[in-house]
């Protein structure tokens, strides 16, 4: 079993390997042979199977996974905080850091999501509009997509309290700070605050879709 251990570094490196030690993984523990799903109760292996079903399942296999996994891993929405975390069962005052992260990287990932940022990466983020200044943990971008001439953006407040309060942050990387104005989703149109090096914002965390433009100089 020594082979499991390092699958989700040899993913993207040797990925032949790699797929061997998860079939193997996957096997055993009756993730992709269609039998009862064991080994979730241990929360380091159910942390394991989480991570790995991310980057080698189809939607179906994994779907089951997780299905078959939430009664053990303790989902919990602290609404008050704004904090999502898994207790695992551990009934321990904070939630396991490291653990949390790699089961929500399983989470998050589609099959070869991981593998694909080290050799398919987005280079071109690095010379793309950017947002920066984000009051973060308060506010988070649910989305923030360039699509090469408009920037798609929403704020999401990190709980109720903070919902609709403005909020501000500030376009970076871009060609010309004159002529951006803000789209909101009912055709309201405003002038953004041009500044020396960038473009100030300030939004209010509601999650609506905007979109950021520049009418002046188009990309």
């Amino acid at each position: 079993m020594g082979i499991i251990t390092p699958v989700w570094y040899f993913a993207p490196q040797r990925r032949e390997i790699a797929e061997i030690g998860w079939k193997t993984l996957g096997k055993f523990y009756g993730v992709l042979t269609g039998e009862n799903i064991s080994g979730l109760d241990n929360p380091a292996k159910a942390t394991m199977l989480l991570q790995l079903a991310g980057e080698f399942c189809d939607s179906s296999t994994k779907k089951r996974l997780w299905d078959v996994a939430e009664e053990f891993i303790e989902p919990t929405w602290n609404q008050e905080l704004g904090e999502f975390t898994l207790g695992l069962r551990l009934n321990e005052p904070h939630p396991r850091g490291q653990w949390n992260a790699r089961i929500m990287a399983g989470w998050v990932c589609e099959k070869g999501d991981w593998s694909k940022i080290f050799n398919e990466p987005n280079l071109r983020k690095f010379s793309e509009p950017t947002l920066e200044g984000v009051n973060f943990p308060d506010f988070a971008l649910s989305e923030a997509r360039w699509t090469g001439d408009e920037m798609h953006l929403r704020v999401q407040p990190k709980t109720e309290q903070l919902r609709s309060v403005k909020t501000s942050m500030k376009l970076t990387n871009i060609k010309s700070c004159k002529g951006w104005v803000v789209i909101h989703s009912n055709g309201e149109k405003n002038r953004l605050l041009e500044k020396d090096d960038h473009v100030e914002l300030i939004l209010r965390a509601d999650n609506e879709k905007v979109i950021l433009r520049n009418e002046k100089n188009r990309y």
